[in-house]
């Protein structure tokens, strides 16, 4: 039983839900922020305290009183495929860039930025705009999170997410990594033994499935 108090911004996103039940399991309390009520019930059913508030409007000061008492912060929120350029910049950059404001303000040090392969690389002329300005909100993101110095921050690049079962089995790496894919439920494992271990501060990290267990491959980045 570890009893941490660990905040999760875009609780109801996939590898949110994966990561409270992880969390849960190993005696930790998820707080799920969310900002559509509808789905308090969910997140309750995974073991989560729920916590109703939008990124897009919130204020630090707001954010920062639901983040009082946090062991860590983890941003795994997303506009999600369908949104526009505009979306993108106000949940993926913006929305990262309140919750380092409110941790800060909060003094919680541990924050884990969940962000993507692509990020803090050039983008290619002939990717899809929906996909050039989701890389680009994310790399934006990611440097002024890892600019912080009142934050152990934490920047995890996962491949291309896939919903099958958990393998416990990764590659995990500063950069570079060749492509590849790594499940949703393996994402939320690593993020877990990240803040567990206290592993990784100060680093950008990329992930894929491999042949390392989760246990190991954290370990082996400290």
């Amino acid at each position: 039983m570890t009893d941490k108090r660990i905040v999760i911004a875009g609780g109801h996103g996939q590898i949110a839900q994966h990561l409270t039940q992880v969390l849960t399991a190993h005696g930790d309390r998820a707080v799920s922020l969310i900002r559509n009520s509808d789905h308090v019930d969910a997140v309750t059913a995974l073991g989560a305290l729920p916590q109703v508030i939008d990124l897009e409007s919130a204020s630090v000061d707001e954010l920062a009183d639901v983040l009082a008492g946090a062991d860590a912060v983890v941003f795994a929120a997303g506009a999600g495929p369908n949104s526009g350029p505009e979306r993108k910049d106000t949940v993926d950059r913006a929305g990262a860039v309140l919750l380092a404001d409110a941790a800060e303000k909060a003094g919680v040090r541990r924050y884990v930025l969940i962000s993507s392969f692509g990020a803090g690389e050039p983008v290619a002329d002939d990717l899809d705009e929906g996909w050039k300005a989701y890389i680009r909100a994310k790399t934006a993101a990611e440097e002024d999170v890892s600019s912080r110095a009142d934050l152990d921050w934490t920047v995890l690049r996962p491949g291309k997410l896939t919903d099958e079962d958990p393998t416990d089995s990764v590659s995990l790496t500063e950069p570079p990594l060749e492509p590849g894919e790594v499940t949703r439920a393996d994402v939320a494992a690593v993020v877990a033994r990240l803040i567990d271990t206290g592993s990784a501060i100060g680093k950008t990290l990329m992930l894929t499935s491999g042949s390392t267990s989760i246990a190991d491959a954290v370990d082996a980045v400290r």
